[in-house]
């Protein structure tokens, strides 16, 4: 028998209750809390502990990071109920597994070869997040870059970086990658999900899921 790959969805940048439980209901596998102060997405853990207790079960809480201390990061996974640890600064391997919780090294992809020498260091990530490359940013471009330069990772790869509902599909056919993860391309305004383009860009997943 063939297995059908299913290619998972996370919204980031969750601010709000109920865009959490917009994309609960909507079948996203996984919701992103930004506990970056810079970022105009950013909640603090203690908000979004309080935004998991309402959730249903089975739905992924991935806390985003950028240079944060050890000490933050511990505070925070102490504030709120997080599965996966998800890393956009110039975190190293070991800084990342000192947590013992799964977690997903996101690059600023700018050349193929760099991509695959600095995923090669990460060897214990859960998966490699590729988002796009803005010089002083650290995601959260809402630009997406050339696909075709995609390389074979070992690790899972999660696509990033300018999706959005027109463009998913086109994305996921062409990538193939584990999971997607979208943020500006589903609101309304920084940090406030738009229902109807989350609904539209989980369904343009699956029906390029269906073709492949």
């Amino acid at each position: 028998m063939t297995l059908h790959h299913k290619t998972r969805v996370k919204v980031c940048g969750i601010t709000r209750a109920e865009d959490a439980m917009t994309a609960a209901a909507l079948g996203v596998d996984a919701i992103g809390f930004v506990f970056y102060e810079k970022s105009p997405r950013a909640i603090t853990p203690t908000a979004a502990g309080d935004i998991i207790q309402k959730l249903p079960p089975f739905l992924v809480k991935v806390g985003l990071f950028v240079n944060a201390t050890p000490e933050a990061v511990f505070s925070g996974l102490s504030s709120c109920a997080i599965d996966i640890l998800q890393f956009h600064g110039d975190e190293d391997e070991n800084y990342c597994r000192q947590f013992d919780v799964p977690y997903i090294k996101a690059l600023r992809h700018r050349s193929t070869q760099e991509t695959l020498k600095v995923a090669a260091q990460f060897s214990s990530a859960s998966a490699i997040l590729l988002d796009s490359y803005e010089p002083g940013r650290f995601g959260g471009t809402g630009q997406a870059f050339d696909w075709s330069e995609i390389p074979e990772l070992t690790q899972p790869m999660v696509l990033a970086g300018g999706l959005t509902p027109l463009n998913v599909g086109l994305a996921v056919g062409q990538v193939a990658p584990y999971a997607v993860d979208v943020s500006g391309g589903v609101e309304d305004l920084p940090g406030i999900k738009c229902p109807q383009r989350i609904r539209q860009f989980v369904r343009a997943v699956a029906a390029a899921d269906d073709l492949n």
